[in-house]
């Protein structure tokens, strides 16, 4: 396991836009993030917005001059933005054209046909699993709740046996897996290598996914027994449709971009010639970019066609779908300034000369770091992207295997116990009809299960390779 340690510090570090002390750059850190966590939570302002603010003064309490701080600020989100902006939009319209084709109800349909009993909560995780990959967390959430509440009605099931199950396999697709926005910022901060990540994060998430999700979910039926709401039951959107796509086809379109990336991994490591034609092909096809845009492409005639769209709906689906990512996007590349503002400012640099004695496994020290953030602004990528830009320098002498599993440490602690200022929290208190205490004791306990399991996983893993 990589430990912290003063030779990190490489000769070509970032030149600190201040010279304070290590005792004024902590001040700044804490009042920054302070200053993030206070407009979020006490004035309710946008997370973008905040970051923004919090940027600038943490380089105020730092000492930096106010126009460095806006340099660094400006240069972290255009970075940002230009590494992670385009795969985010790709994964958006990817969601939106299998969300609006009746692909994913597809899934879920054949899925469900063939579980019944005790199978069905083992079903509801794989169904959120597989659909949570190409989803953001809110769209997953919303497209499987007519499903689980529906399941759990029909089937005389406990909401909790059933809901917990296809909640747990989309916040661990959310907080680990890329192509969702969190585990991409911390890839492009850190820079791991993201076939590497993708691997080790389903790997981390299977086991994680099974005690968070199947077997917790039996302790959360018997503290809280209550029936699915009939209110919070809307219309599936492959309801109005006269076809959708098959079952095969949409699965395939689905895994294509993992499969690529997975694959341009696998060849990296087996080959290792950069100039060989087979890696080199490889690393194109398998680059995250060029498998999301294949996948979107694919979609077109695996999901858009099969359910009747025309070439003018299509136009018009991938137009809602970039609509709503709008904020994403900003948040995203907000946390990216604020990253590169802490880098410039000599944190990351402050961070390796003090911990060095503290003999703390990094991993850990970046787990821990993501959980504060989280339990303080309630928000995963903010959480992330934060403790990203923290634990960045740590990463300067880790081997790929290592720098790939410090992106999952950050991952699982930026999911650690939702509580009432995280959005998720309401939204599945509103959509299940459970009150603040019951939300707290299944859907809270549940994100601490996936946070603590997922952060021991990684932490073994770093023993073993």
């Amino acid at each position: 396991m990589t430990r912290l340690s003063v030779e990190m510090l490489a000769a070509d570090t970032v030149e600190p836009i201040t010279s304070a002390g290590h005792a004024q750059l902590g001040i700044a850190v804490l009042a920054g993030i302070a200053v993030i966590v206070l407009l979020i939570t006490k004035f309710k302002l946008h997370a973008f917005l905040a970051l923004t603010i919090g940027s600038l003064a943490l380089g105020a309490f730092a000492g930096a001059p106010l126009d460095k701080a806006i340099t660094s600020f400006t240069t972290g989100l255009g970075s940002t933005v230009a590494g992670v902006g385009v795969l985010i939009a790709l994964g958006a319209i990817l969601g939106k054209m299998l969300a609006d084709s009746g692909g994913a109800d597809q899934i879920v349909d054949t899925i469900l046909a063939k579980a019944g009993g005790r199978s069905m909560p083992w079903a509801m995780v794989l169904i959120a699993s597989v659909i949570g990959l190409p989803l953001f967390f809110e769209v997953g959430v919303v497209l499987l709740i007519p499903v689980v509440l529906m399941v759990a009605k029909r089937g005389n099931y406990s909401l909790m046996r059933i809901g917990i199950p296809a909640l747990a396999g989309l916040s661990v697709m959310h907080g680990l897996v890329p192509p969702h926005p969190g585990p991409l910022v911390a890839i492009d901060a850190v820079q791991a290598n993201l076939g590497v990540t993708l691997a080790l994060g389903v790997l981390v998430a299977i086991p994680t996914v099974v005690i968070a999700g199947p077997l917790f979910s039996r302790f959360a039926a018997r503290w809280v027994d209550v029936p699915a709401p009939e209110r919070m039951i809307p219309q599936r959107p492959s309801e109005e449709l006269e076809r959708r796509p098959g079952f095969g086809a949409t699965l395939a379109t689905i895994l294509l971009p993992v499969v690529l990336m997975l694959a341009k991994a696998l060849v990296d490591i087996v080959v290792d010639d950069p100039e060989n034609t087979v890696q080199r092909v490889f690393d194109v096809v398998g680059s995250p970019l060029i498998a999301l845009l294949a996948a979107v492409l694919v979609g077109i005639f695996t999901l858009g066609r099969p359910a009747g769209f025309s070439k003018e709906r299509i136009s018009q689906l991938v137009e809602k779908g970039l609509a709503p990512i709008a904020g994403i996007l900003l948040i995203v590349g907000a946390g990216g300034g604020f990253k590169q503002t802490l880098i410039d400012s000599g944190v990351g640099q402050m961070v390796l000369e003090i911990s060095g004695d503290w003999s703390i496994p990094a991993l850990l020290l970046a787990w821990l770091i993501a959980v504060a953030i989280r339990l303080a602004t309630g928000s995963a990528t903010v959480a992330t992207v934060s403790a990203a830009g923290l634990v960045a320098p740590l990463a300067a002498d880790m081997s790929t295997t290592h720098a790939a599993l410090l992106v999952l440490a950050i991952g699982a602690g930026s999911l650690f116990f939702s509580h009432v200022n995280d959005a998720g929290f309401w939204l599945v208190k509103e959509y299940f009809g459970l009150s603040v205490g019951q939300t707290i004791k299944t859907w809270s306990v549940m994100e601490t299960i996936i946070s603590v399991v997922a952060g021991g996983v990684v932490l073994l893993l770093s023993l073993i390779i």
